[in-house]
């Protein structure tokens, strides 16, 4: 019962610093495009792009659209249904008021219920792709300003549907009005996608066996340590409504809360349960999972997208060849525009250095680890809701510029459309091509994926070193007033 005071006492310090809170920009990684797109780092002067640069390739490696729940996920909602009716009927068996429970509590049942197919790219998923895929053309109306061809414009898709029919949903956005097919003028274009099997470009996470291996041996303690935070927000609610949640409950209503938020545009029901201190540690939790299982918590969570990495640069060096050589326009690639999901973004970013700091870049560079995000109310950088929401995207852009006189090409990397400084690039957003090659793809292209992806070789490196839980244990818990290293102010 003293969480409850700790965590208002908190959650006021919290409010009165950031007002006005809006829950569906706190999601983690089920956050939606359009609840995050517009949020930018206020502190960063992006670079003008000078005069007489023109952009002549585009990379674009994008996560898919907002999505419905998974089977697994469904069956979970089906199960909290029934926990919820029973603390319902517990709390009336032992006489309890239940004046404090919201009236959707009583009768709730899922929105899902029924449903025996999941996961699937959902309306507003497709909106948020079509919309990308307009503006996308209009921001950059040089590059796509040619007729299509499959081999100028080429679009990569995984083999899972929600990804390909973002893939179709952007380039229908993209080619609007540039074909022949029915009222709105489109056209057919081609999506190419390689076998879960296979696909060590975009679905590298599904074919590294000593990712597998790390994520297995690792999830039990990120579980561990996400646990002293449900406790104490189990506690808190239990308290203020008199129903006896369980862990798994708040787990529940958080994924709930999340999936109402974010495709439903629902805000007063589950995510109404916690008060908005509870949601930025709940949200915490989830960050800290991506952190460590995705991001920058261990290499080999980015290390194993190098394949990505090495076609990225290819096409760039090839555009810049083919503009150099003066090839015509409709004869060389000038989009290569790739659909995947958060575990190929989220390492895509890392390889690029996003949300880092010079002095955590440098550190990533010496292989040291780096440090947790820090928790709230501190404030930290990696935050899912940014780093990948859905339709999360990277797009690296490549100008050439005839007139400066330091170098003839640049390259500009925009995260959710938004330039963002590059660590590597003395914290610029407008990167000289060969710093770019030279200072952040190279130091990673040493690294084989074959040599890293084999458990047998890489095995020590990625278990845990003794001591390493109760070190973050510690960690979590300490009193630490000079906050984190990856976290920033």
């Amino acid at each position: 019962m003293l969480a409850v005071p700790l965590i208002f006492a908190v959650f006021t310090l919290s409010l009165a610093a950031e007002t006005p809170f809006d829950v569906r920009q706190h999601l983690s990684t089920v956050t939606s495009y359009g609840a995050v797109k517009d949020i930018a780092d206020d502190s960063f002067v992006t670079s003008l792009v000078p005069n007489g640069c023109t952009p002549i390739h585009l990379n674009l490696v994008a996560r898919h659209g907002t999505r419905s729940p998974t089977k697994k996920r469904i069956k979970e909602l089906d199960k909290l249904t029934t926990s919820l009716q029973e603390r319902i009927r517990h709390a009336k068996e032992r006489g309890l008021s239940l004046q404090e429970v919201p009236d959707w509590l009583f009768e709730w049942k899922s929105p899902w219920k029924g449903k025996v197919m999941g996961g699937e790219l959902i309306v507003k998923g497709e909106h948020e792709l079509y919309d990308l895929g307009i503006r996308t053309r209009e921001r950059f109306p040089d590059i796509f300003k040619d007729d299509y061809h499959p081999d100028v414009y080429s679009i990569r898709a995984t083999q899972v549907p929600r990804a390909s029919a973002s893939a179709v949903a952007f380039g229908m956005g993209l080619f609007s009005g540039r074909g022949s097919l029915g009222p709105g003028n489109h056209r057919a274009f081609a999506v190419i996608s390689e076998s879960r099997a296979s696909d060590i470009m975009l679905r590298f996470f599904d074919t590294c066996q000593t990712y597998k291996h790390y994520r297995e041996s690792q999830e039990p303690a990120v579980e561990k340590l996400k646990e002293p935070v449900f406790e104490e927000i189990k506690d808190s609610v239990s308290a203020c409504y008199g129903l006896n949640f369980t862990r798994q409950d708040i787990s529940s209503l958080w994924f709930l809360c999340k999936q109402e938020a974010s495709l439903l545009d629902i805000t007063d029901q589950a995510c109404n349960l916690f008060n908005p201190f509870e949601i930025e540690l709940l949200e915490w939790t989830d960050d800290l999972e991506g952190f460590v299982l995705k991001g920058y918590g261990n290499s080999v969570n980015y290390r194993m997208g190098v394949p990505l990495l090495e076609d990225v640069l290819r096409s760039m060096e090839l555009a810049v060849r083919a503009h150099q050589e003066g090839h015509p326009h409709g004869s060389f690639e000038k989009a290569r525009l790739r659909f995947a999901h958060a575990e190929t973004i989220v390492p895509f970013s890392c390889l690029l250095g996003l949300f880092l700091d010079g002095a955590e870049f440098e550190m990533i560079q010496r292989e040291e680890r780096l440090g947790l995000p820090p928790k709230p109310p501190q404030k930290r950088r990696w935050k899912g809701s940014t780093v990948a929401p859905f339709a999360g995207n990277n797009m690296l852009v490549v100008y050439s510029c005839p007139a400066n006189s330091s170098s003839n090409y640049y390259v500009r990397v925009l995260h959710n459309e938004h330039p963002i400084p590059l660590p590597g690039c003395n914290n610029s957003d407008f990167c000289p091509f060969e710093v770019f090659k030279e200072r952040i793809v190279k130091p990673h292209l040493k690294h084989d994926y074959n040599a890293i992806c084999n458990v047998k070789e890489v095995q020590h490196e990625t278990d845990p070193k003794p001591g390493w839980l109760s070190s973050l244990f510690n960690w979590l818990f300490a009193c630490d007033s000079q906050g984190v290293a990856s976290g920033g102010g």
